[in-house]
């Protein structure tokens, strides 16, 4: 049986890594083959890291690949849907191309529909605000990433599944060794050029100061190319093989949002990633963030200059409290954040749904 797996973007984006092909033993086992077709490569996604943008061309040819395909009745039990078949193009074009033909998955982890339903220009609200509604509604069952997600999606899905953005607890661990104490305190931060840009640019001075009277450092992997050096920044470049080694080696993960509807539906994946190699973290008390930090617990919730302040002095001046909460943290994704608890159910809810089609029982 195969699973038709029609994401945005390649391998080197981590939602797809990390919501589908980390999956693959767990729907090997069950009996499925995993096609991946991805509408945009590697490349392009490497472009628009670095800031060089996208070319129409491109794009114009992964979308033919794309419809191709569809129009090609592909050999395929399910279709396991991340985001959308052709973004920025109204549904009649899906409608056209027999979509959907198979019983379909849909994913998502972000809220896309406020690329639209909340654009600047008025036409593509007025075009596309809606264009979500369609997609969603051919799906037979919808993952959603949190439950900012799922309130969208329910009224136009029936069967809605809270599925959030976790790891391997067998890949993202602690650190093998203990920590010296008298190196130097890394405060740490993952993520792309866009986010670093959005986030946590703002926040450097704040953060600089704070390096410096606490004798510490601002580790920062996976920044805009064009950042400044500055004598308390370390700046590593993003590879997936250096994710786990970089986190490794941090005292505190951050993760700065602004409290925005997109914001709101983000996943809290670098927590997740955090935590999962026993980190304190810091986080604003935007959307799931706020689910998963446990104020007190497993690192704080800081919304104010004041109160973000408080919280990196806090802990990076007692190393039993990053200890404790870095514990809490990790034992909390191992129960709720883990591919060890998601990979077995994820693939019966799979099956379900091509049970539900086939009337087939294995």
């Amino acid at each position: 049986m195969k699973i038709a797996l029609l994401t945005k973007y390649g391998e080197l984006a981590a939602s797809t890594r990390q919501r589908f092909l980390q999956y693959r033993p767990f729907l090997s086992e069950t009996g499925f083959e995993l096609v991946h077709r991805p509408l945009f490569d590697d490349a392009y996604l490497q472009r628009l890291y670095v800031g060089d943008g996208w070319k129409g061309s491109h794009v114009a040819a992964s979308y033919i690949d794309r419809l191709r395909w569809l129009l090609s009745s592909p050999d395929v039990d399910i279709i396991w849907l991340h985001y959308e078949l052709f973004p920025y193009l109204p549904s009649l074009l899906e409608r056209l191309s027999g979509w959907p033909g198979k019983p379909v998955v849909f994913d998502f982890d972000d809220a896309i529909f406020h690329n639209y339903d909340h654009h600047l220009k008025r036409q593509i609200r007025r075009f596309l605000g809606r264009k979500l509604h369609s997609t969603i509604g051919a799906a037979e069952m919808a993952f959603c990433g949190n439950n900012y997600l799922a309130e969208y999606a329910r009224p136009l899905c029936s069967q809605i599944e809270i599925v959030p953005t976790i790891v391997d607890t067998e890949i993202f661990r602690p650190s093998p060794g203990k920590r010296l104490v008298d190196r130097s305190k890394r405060i740490g931060w993952i993520g792309t050029p866009s986010t670093w840009n959005e986030y946590l640019l703002g926040m450097l001075p704040m953060l600089h100061q704070i390096a410096e009277t606490n004798g510490g450092q601002i580790a920062v992997m996976g920044a805009d190319r064009k950042v400044k050096p500055h004598p308390h920044l370390d700046l590593v470049k993003w590879s997936e093989e250096g994710e786990v080694p970089f986190l490794q080696t941090l005292d505190v993960g951050i993760m700065p949002l602004t409290d925005t509807p997109w914001a709101r539906g983000k996943c809290g994946y670098k927590l997740i990633q955090y935590m999962a190699c026993s980190l304190p973290v810091i986080a604003s008390p935007v959307g799931v963030n706020k689910e998963i930090v446990e104020h007190g617990i497993n690192g704080f919730l800081a919304e104010t200059h004041d109160e973000w302040v408080k919280a990196l002095n806090t802990l990076l001046g007692d190393a039993d409290l990053r200890q404790r909460m870095g514990a809490a943290g990790r034992a909390k994704v191992e129960r709720e954040y883990s591919l060890q608890v998601y990979g077995p159910k994820v693939a019966n809810l799979l099956s379900g749904v091509l049970e539900a089609n086939v009337g087939k029982v294995r």
